[in-house]
């Protein structure tokens, strides 16, 4: 999740030289998680824009270039999270064309990049970077020479887009304005008396504004030190903002959270973002079809990965079974020696890591590798080492996370594999067409059904988490898919409020873990929307309820198992395929908010890394 900081102001009105302005702004969003860092000005009088960026961290850039020490009055920056091309000094941002008289800073993912960059070098434009984003001020240059306007070429170019963006553009043509624009990654305005902001996020500039306006999908526009110019693209027409100027009561050390109390609820309240940005990743790239070619070619798979990436991995095993008949070995990453030795050529190793540096992870793949199988990794981070050394690497695209517990990780890794495994079951003759195509419908959905599941169970989540947190133990029960999110949930209670918490395929619970059960012990049904399972899960309901627990179940309303729970997190009724989806959510809630009941820092869980990289 790229940061974006752009200031353009009168000379002399700024409480602070403009360039350390920016810097400053640029260091509140070291919180975003980023691996390289630019600033791009225009120095009075200047026929070019001046650009200073490489990789790496923000004050080690800063003792090499000096960033807060650029000269100009109009300036935008960058720190940026790798998505398309390796975190290097080149690819690093702002961009510029190819006469270097406008630079850029972009957020987002440019899904049609690869066509409009075609067209621009038949045309001779000269590209330096493996960036999605270098094609937009080559294309706003292009089409300066026709409508000799910045800010019509801007629009047009914007026009041509497909995917997400927020875009901030400097051009020593109108070197006053900033140019803006927005669709599905955020973007406000900052204003100040002679100075403007445009940032990705309020922090950015709260030391110095808080008057914000925040922008909306498909606004364009521009600021200069005193007006602020806002259009819909859609309907082409001036926009008029002034009743949308807010004021801000945050704190600095509040801002740098968005407002919320801790990272976790933040990036738990993200995940409807940042699975529409895994679906744009994933329908906007052909490397899931070559992973499900080389699925196909398969003599055996096998699925590793650790902690909640296991889960998602587990998950992934049991629908290629279920949609597709096609067994799949899913492996805890650190017991890598006792599979390894089955491994050889024809086979596949799939490798989930959020961030592509796990040591187990790494260690299995190496030693898949040695014996001739294959290796696919999914990661959340682009040329990491587990993506780097792979055959094929896909990529969940959801964005850094701050919070060690994994939240948007597990939604989106499992998204990404659901979406490998319809593909590979289509492609096998598991599934039909119409089938496929009613299963990813309900993928491609599942942004907003996230986004109206949060306001559903929030409430109910935090008043059940105050009984919770009084308790000592705890239970997590499910059948067939719904285990690994059972396996999940556990997971986070034990993270993050200290709570024994075990995950037990429900019709195991009677050989053993039942006497541990007494009046009032809590126990969570994690009920997939499968009827079969359903009837499953009724008798392992009354077992537990017969000897005093307190049935929980997260579930659909509709669940016949409704009169038989003591308390239930409704859910959507979805396609099972979705249960992660759907059943995960509440589950973390619970975590967060019992956490948070017991005095607890969810974000900062003892003993716990949020990368494991040593052995």
């Amino acid at each position: 999740m790229c940061g974006i900081i752009g200031l353009t102001c009168i000379p002399g009105s700024t409480p602070d030289r403009p360039s350390l302005m920016v810097y400053r702004g640029l260091l509140r969003l070291e919180y975003r998680g980023y691996d390289s860092a630019g600033v791009a000005s225009i120095p009075t009088g200047s026929s070019k824009v001046v650009v200073l960026k490489g990789k790496g961290k923000i004050i080690e850039l800063e003792k090499k270039y000096g960033f807060s020490k650029v000269d100009g009055c109009t300036i935008v920056a960058h720190t940026r999270w790798a998505t398309h091309g390796a975190p290097t000094d080149i690819n690093a941002h702002p961009h510029t064309d190819c006469s270097t008289t406008m630079a850029i800073v972009h957020n987002g993912i440019i899904q049609n990049y690869r066509e409009l960059r075609k067209e621009l070098v038949d045309k001779g434009h000269v590209f330096v970077s493996e960036t999605d984003t270098e094609v937009v001020p080559h294309f706003i240059e292009e089409l300066y020479y026709k409508y000799k306007d910045i800010y019509s070429a801007f629009k047009k170019t914007v026009e041509v887009l497909e995917g997400s963006y927020a875009i901030a553009l400097i051009s020593v043509v109108e070197p006053d304005k900033i140019f803006f624009a927005r669709k599905d990654s955020p973007l406000v305005l900052g204003l100040g008396n002679g100075f403007n902001f445009v940032a990705s996020d309020i922090p950015a500039f709260l030391e110095y504004s808080r008057k914000v306006i925040v922008l909306r999908d498909y606004e364009v526009g521009y600021i200069t030190p005193i007006n602020v110019f806002i259009e819909d693209l859609r309907k082409n027409r001036s926009v008029g903002y002034t009743h949308r100027v807010r004021f801000i009561e945050w704190s600095i050390e509040d801002a740098s959270k968005g407002g919320y109390a801790h990272f976790m609820i933040k990036e738990i309240f993200e995940q409807p973002r940042a699975l529409k940005n895994t679906l744009q990743g994933i329908e906007g790239d052909n490397s899931f079809q070559k992973a499900v070619e080389i699925l196909l070619d398969a003599d055996r798979i096998y699925v590793t990965a650790a902690g909640t990436s296991y889960h998602a991995g587990f998950y992934y095993s049991l629908l290629m079974q279920e949609l597709a008949g096609t067994p799949v070995v899913p492996f805890i990453a650190s017991e890598h020696y006792v599979y390894e030795r089955a491994a050889s050529e024809g086979d596949v190793l799939i490798v989930v890591s959020q961030s592509g540096e796990t040591i187990d992870s790494l260690m299995a793949l190496r030693a898949f590798k040695e014996r001739g199988a294959r290796v696919i990794a999914l990661s959340n981070v682009i040329d990491s080492a587990i993506p780097r050394e792979s055959h094929l690497a896909l990529y969940t695209r959801a964005g850094p996370e701050i919070g060690v517990a994994a939240t948007k990780t597990f939604i989106t890794q499992a998204l990404a594999l659901a979406w490998l495994a319809v593909s590979y079951a289509l492609a096998s003759g598991g599934l039909s067409s119409s089938e496929a195509e009613g299963i990813r419908g309900e993928l491609r959905d599942s942004p907003r059904i996230l986004s109206e599941l949060i306001s559903l169970v929030e409430e109910k989540a935090k008043m059940l988490s105050e009984w919770m947190s009084r308790k000592s133990s705890v239970y997590y029960l499910s059948r067939g898919i719904g285990l690994p999110v059972a396996m999940e949930g556990a997971l986070k209670l034990k993270e993050i409020a200290y709570i024994h918490a075990e995950a037990y395929p429900a019709g195991e619970s009677k050989h053993g873990p039942i006497a541990l059960v007494s009046e009032g012990f809590p126990v969570i049904f994690v009920v997939p929307t499968d009827n079969y399972l359903e009837k499953l899960l009724l008798g392992n309901v009354q077992e537990m309820k017969a000897r005093g627990a307190v049935a929980i179940g997260v579930a659909s309303l509709k669940t016949s198992l409704g009169d038989q729970l003591d308390y239930v997190l409704p859910v959507p009724r979805t396609h099972w395929v979705l249960t992660p989806l759907t059943h995960t959510l509440p589950l973390q809630l619970i975590a967060y908010y019992t956490a948070v009941a017991r005095g607890l820092d969810p974000d900062k869980p003892r003993n716990l890394a949020k990368t494991v990289t040593v052995e």
